[in-house]
């Protein structure tokens, strides 16, 4: 059971599908589904400063950062058509018309486009998550938006066709509401709510559940005046205030007993009355307790925002928890670190040169166009001129690739096509298969293979000495392959490829303690005690850990201890489910990417500071 919290008002529906499909009484499954009323087909065309990041699904999927929270709390692997949009249902219903699937019918909102919301859920529904086989047993559908957008009328009568269908018992609605605090008088504002669920019930949909979003603790008064006006009993309506970390709420759910609310409306008694979450509550006190800090260097081009890297953000976390190590992020403006920052914004320029020398750790994150880019490479030359760990992801691999070529090769023209067609140095080329012309999903999407060529890099043993590794990736652009002799004959060794050989997907500098690029987005699929392999490098050598970690053999990592035996260490083996093994993975046959071929593949309360400050 999971509430997607955000302080705008939401709807989230959770639906037994209990009518239409055999249910399995020994074990329930979850299925996620995300409605967005925007009309982008997806997010990939999206502005990291408008929407946030663009979250990257094995199938490559581009979608909302919501389904990123929704993979990270249930350990699932969610597929495109788990996000619907605007875009998508009404393009599959124009495409109908055009076939002529509509019988000469005149194509109307209601009921065509209502039908195609009920009909996606249904059919996608049918498809496992968890990996295992058979339907799910709940569906939850989260409504993003605010009540009253007039782009969210089709979803919301959609929704509520589909709850009369499936009748009681088997539709459950949560209505996410903010319940503000004016500083002034310190009183909490029922109002809001008051009025969003008025609007909602005139829409014909009746919360059953209130999930009120706010800063403190609501006292009783305030939930019986919610009951009072809204019509919702005071034990259904559940408070969601802040905590110290959002590993938290899954526990403040289970202490409001919002889990007996929902079995009851339901009707799924038989299922176990208490959520098993001993392992959970470890991990959320494990965290409020760590007081030794590490401190990473985020250079990136969208520091304004964070959620523009919030995947990011989380594997840092999840990293640094693994550490048992209080994570601290400084945001650094890449474009600040330039020298015409140093003449323009000098304060800023010496703002975002501190941070970054104060840093245990730097990271460069993926990212797209030229701006900041002369930043990046500084950062990157720093690190590996300094002996500061460094971990490049997507981008950052290919700024580290750049600035290795300007630096130790002497090539002074070396960049990136991607920055300058024109380049004599062309160390970064675009990939012969994408467009330049059609942004939307054009890129090398999805979960690609990479195999390792040296076994005993430092990539590898932090996977646990697998022969390669599942990824998501997300790009346009790749390291040249005909100029990697070069690179590695100065001392660049590209550890990981794909299965062409062709395609550079890990570097690493052997004489660095720890300098490593990847191109692929592996905080996609970083868990909360399933911590990425290179975002634990990093964290572990910004720490002083990595020797320790690296002790290994025979695919066994030295991880920290269970939180009752403090700071020290075991020996437990550990298994990533993206990763095969050395011995006893076969080679695949050659496959082409050209058309997107697709192999088999296997949050949080983070200290931020930014230079401005």
């Amino acid at each position: 059971m999971l509430i997607n919290f955000d302080v705008r008002w939401e709807i989230v529906v959770f639906t037994s599908l209990r009518g239409m499909f055999a249910l399995q009484r020994r074990r329930r499954k979850v299925f996620i589904f995300c409605l967005y009323p925007y009309l982008n087909t997806d997010a990939g065309t999206m502005s990291p400063f408008e929407h946030g990041e663009v979250f990257v699904l094995d199938d490559g999927g581009e979608v909302d950062l919501d389904l990123g929270n929704y993979e990270r709390f249930l350990d699932i692997k969610l597929t495109r058509d788990n996000n619907i949009t605007t875009g998508k249902i009404y393009q599959s219903v124009i495409d109908k018309e055009r076939r002529g699937d509509y019988l000469g019918k005149t194509v109307q909102v209601v009921p065509h486009i209502t039908d195609a919301i009920q009909e996606w859920i249904e059919r996608v529904a049918m498809v496992p998550v968890d990996g295992k086989e058979g339907p799910a047993d709940v569906c939850v559908i989260e409504l993003g938006g605010t009540i009253g957008d007039i782009e969210s009328m089709p979803f919301i009568e959609a929704l509520g066709q589909f709850s009369y269908r499936v009748g009681p018992g088997n539709f459950c609605l949560v209505h996410v509401s903010l319940v503000p605090v004016l500083k002034a008088v310190g009183e909490p504002k029922t109002k809001p709510t008051q009025h969003s669920v008025r609007g909602l019930r005139g829409l014909g949909l009746t919360p059953n559940i209130l999930a009120c979003r706010s800063d403190k603790p609501l006292d009783i008064n305030i939930k019986e005046k919610l009951s009072l006006f809204c019509h919702v009993p005071v034990a259904n309506i559940i408070n969601l205030h802040d905590v110290t970390n959002i590993w938290h709420i899954p526990l403040l759910l289970k202490e409001q007993k919002a889990h007996e609310a929902l079995l009851k409306l339901l009707n799924l008694q038989g299922c176990p009355k208490e959520p098993m979450l001993e392992e959970w509550m470890g991990r959320a006190k494990l965290y409020d307790m760590l007081q030794e800090t590490v401190r990473i260097a985020m250079v990136g081009k969208y520091t304004g925002l964070s959620d523009s890297y919030l995947s990011v953000l989380k594997a840092l976390l999840h990293a640094s928890v693994d550490c048992r190590r209080k994570l601290v992020v400084d945001w650094v403006p890449s474009s600040d670190l330039e020298e015409t920052a140093a003449k323009e914004a000098p304060e800023a320029h010496k703002a975002a040169w501190r941070l970054l020398k104060g840093a245990d750790g730097v990271l460069v994150p993926g990212g797209f166009g030229d701006r900041g880019v002369q930043g990046k490479i500084l950062a990157a030359k720093y690190a590996r001129e300094n002996k500061i760990p460094y971990l490049g992801i997507c981008l950052g691999m290919q700024i580290a690739v750049i600035e290795f070529a300007r630096s130790v090769m002497n090539l002074r023209e070396a960049n990136s096509m991607e920055f300058d067609p024109d380049t004599t140095a062309p160390v970064v080329i675009f990939m012969p298969e994408g467009s330049k012309t059609q942004m939307g999903g054009t890129m090398r999407l999805g979960s690609r293979r990479t195999f390792f060529t040296v076994a005993d890099c430092k990539s590898a043993k932090l996977y646990g000495k697998v022969s390669f590794v599942d990824e998501r990736h997300r790009h346009r652009y790749e390291v040249n392959p005909n100029m990697v002799p070069e690179f590695e004959k100065a001392g660049l060794v590209f550890v990981g490829k794909d299965e062409t050989g062709k395609r550079m997907e890990i570097i690493e500098l052997p004489s660095h303690p720890y300098y490593v690029g990847v191109q692929f987005h592996p905080e996609f699929k970083s868990r909360p005690g399933k911590p990425s392999a290179v975002f634990l490098g990093l964290i572990a050598a910004s720490c002083g850990q990595l020797d320790a970690r690296l002790q290994a053999s025979d695919g066994q990592i030295i991880q920290p201890a269970s939180p009752a035996h403090g700071n020290g260490y075991s020996t437990t083996p550990r298994t990533y489910r993206n990763g095969g093994s050395l011995k006893k993975q076969k080679q695949l046959p050659i496959k082409s990417l050209v058309n997107g071929g697709s192999f088999r593949s296997n949050g949080n309360c983070v200290h931020v500071q930014h230079s401005s400050t």
